[in-house]
């Protein structure tokens, strides 16, 4: 028998099944699941370690020249969203405008950054949430404050295993109570954001711009490599898109909305830290909180720390629930088990999907040291970035497939294409240990898809 590993799913198919969903989700939801998704600690550490090292003051111009890298990309996705308003984002792209082969990469791609991008910041959540505890004189045993390191004397990070299964817990009601809570969360986070940016805005001294690009034009674009990874998550929004009310108008809204939003924070952040301090001191740990206590604000700088937990939270909200609905989808397909996409009675959520995607995060983060493993969330993100990119030419050929009033890529097929060479461009730039460790994690899906999912296939079942 001979494979034929580019047979499409049909979008009529994906409607129907995905018809289950109840539809909740507004625009004002999905920007600020995206807000959630986009903007966490980075924002209080990037712009200035990015201004001391490569742009100097200029790093709101690396900001926004990574924004507009991510706009292109961004707009592709909206576009496929108003398209086709279905879960699995461009897991589900792929396999109707690509082919299943193609479609399950991308989809295996996803499960890489969701992941293990919720595995490292809960790392991160327990690390900031530890030293807050500390400060009170309350200390969590060693052995449970890390991973699996006997050496070093810690067996287990429990408060990261902790706060995975508490957001799943959460995400395990429906997503109208949860979106709720999130929705506050982000409010809280952004009013913190803001406020730095208003209180700063008094203690900016002129002099401290100068130079404003004391590495050139050169430096900006090397800094806009750098922060072009904290806009990455809004591809998240796109997984919702089964729950979405009036789709065609409200997926467009959220993504290029979220988008906007994280660019106007980051480039504010950025003018205002560089203004209250020289950029040759702000190659620190945390250099928000480093400014504000140079200029004695340190009740703001105090604030900050809770401004991370929530805006590391709000992250894991957003990609926890997106990792369920990928999974869902593929299993849907039949590419993984059937009972992976059982949806629930009452809350009309694919539990088992949440809960073991849960499992295998907290798994992650409480055992495994993800260090040398987060420059994969780019390379997976990347990937699906390419594809979805390019994937609009093959869209647009589409008579099956209407997006009538719906939004479409202005200037097609030009954006389309310098959108995914720009993303293609950003992949250059990652080390040939993230390339090796891709490489295997997709060696281990191709064994995954040729050994089940190729057989179990929906599409199988049709030949």
């Amino acid at each position: 028998m001979s494979l034929n590993l580019f047979r499409k799913e049909s979008l009529s198919r994906y409607l129907k099944a995905d018809n289950k969903f109840v539809k909740s989700l507004s625009a004002g939801d999905l920007m600020a699941m995206g807000i959630g998704a986009v903007i966490g600690t980075g924002i209080f550490i990037l712009p200035g370690t990015v201004a001391a090292n490569d742009a100097g003051p200029g790093v709101s111009l690396s900001f926004l020249a990574a924004a507009v890298v991510c706009a292109l990309a961004g707009m592709c996705y909206a576009e496929f969203s108003s398209a086709m308003p279905v879960a699995g984002s461009a897991y589900s792209y792929g396999n109707v405008v690509y082919g299943e082969f193609i479609g399950w990469i991308m989809g295996w791609a996803l499960v890489l950054e969701y992941m293990l991008a919720v595995a490292s910041v809960s790392t991160g959540w327990a690390a900031y949430f530890n030293s807050l505890l500390a400060s009170c004189g309350i200390n969590i045993p060693k052995a449970l404050s890390g991973p699996f390191d006997p050496a070093h004397g810690t067996y287990v990070n429990i408060v990261a295993i902790i706060i995975v299964l508490l957001i799943t817990w959460m995400l395990s009601f429906g997503m109208t109570s949860s979106v709720r809570v999130n929705n506050i969360a982000i409010a809280i986070k952004i009013a913190i954001i803001v406020a730095f940016i208003v209180v700063g805005a008094f203690f900016i001294k002129k002099a401290n711009y100068q130079p404003f690009l004391p590495y050139g034009m050169h430096g900006v674009f090397k800094g806009a490599t750098t922060v072009f990874f904290a806009f990455l998550g809004f591809d998240c929004i796109s997984s919702s898109a089964a729950e979405v009310k009036n789709p065609q108008k409200n997926m467009p809204i959220g993504i290029i909305g979220t988008l906007l939003v994280a660019a106007v924070l980051y480039m504010g952040v950025s003018i205002v830290l560089t203004g209250m301090v020289k950029y040759t001191k702000l190659d620190v740990a945390n250099p928000v909180a480093f400014a504000l206590q140079a200029v004695h604000q340190d009740w703001l700088a105090a604030l900050l720390s809770i401004g991370a937990l929530i805006g590391m939270a709000t992250m894991m909200f957003t990609m926890i629930y997106s990792s369920s609905r990928l999974i869902y989808s593929i299993s849907r397909d039949g590419l993984l088990p059937s009972f992976l996409n059982k949806l629930d009675a009452k809350t009309s959520t694919p539990k088992i999907s949440l809960w073991i995607v849960a499992a295998i995060i907290a798994v992650m983060g409480g055992l495994v040291s993800l260090d040398r493993l987060t420059d994969l969330v780019n390379i997976g993100t990347l990937l699906a970035f390419t594809l979805v990119s390019f994937g609009i030419i093959p869209l647009r050929k589409r008579k099956d497939i209407g997006n009538q009033g719906g939004f479409r890529v202005p200037w097609f097929p030009v954006l389309p294409i310098i959108s995914g060479c720009a993303c293609m461009f950003m992949m250059s730039f990652l080390s040939l240990d993230t390339w090796i460790g891709a490489g295997i994690w997709f060696l281990i899906g191709l064994a995954l898809y040729f050994g089940y999912g190729y057989r179990h296939s929906k599409l199988a079942t049709e030949e």
